[in-house]
């Protein structure tokens, strides 16, 4: 089980793979706002409406100095597949080892249908212009996210 991450808290630093299999790291967004949210699997119907959510309030989010970054496990052939399937706009990185899943506490205990297994912990982590946390939400619903987000934010 993975350490969860505490406002004020330096953000773990990444670079993985997008779609295309270009490098996106967390460095490259200094002086900027990012919202990194981890979710299970592309192509899941969960996954799909929270992406579809962060694609939709892209303008809203970048007009407020926020970049989005998706985090899940998949390999890139994947994310491609799933970003042209869905049209979406935001930032989708494989983490297929889930070393980055693991350092921002995004992996751990789960239950579904009664059963516990280990797995991505749907969250979301607003990192600041300075690499800190600012805001760190575990367990989060796919659906209404991006709105509880934005009302938060005062945006």
């Amino acid at each position: 089980m993975s350490e969860r991450l505490q406002p004020g808290d330096t953000a773990p630093a990444f670079t993985l793979p997008d779609a295309d299999g270009n490098d996106v790291s967390l460095a490259a967004h200094k002086g900027r706002k990012v919202i990194v949210y981890f979710y299970p699997a592309a192509l899941t119907p969960g996954c799909t409406k929270q992406a579809c959510d962060f694609t939709d309030n892209l303008d809203v989010l970048a007009s407020a100095g926020y970049d989005v970054i998706g985090v899940s496990p998949d390999k890139p052939e994947k994310l491609a597949k799933f970003r042209d399937k869905e049209n979406l706009k935001v930032t989708l990185v494989g983490d297929p080892d889930k070393t980055v899943i693991e350092a921002y506490g995004a992996f751990g205990e789960k239950m579904n249908y009664g059963k516990t297994y280990l797995g991505v912990i749907r969250s979301t982590v607003i990192v600041d212009e300075e690499g800190k946390i600012e805001r760190a939400f575990y367990n989060v619903k796919a659906t209404g996210h991006v709105a509880k987000i934005i009302k938060d934010l005062g945006i």
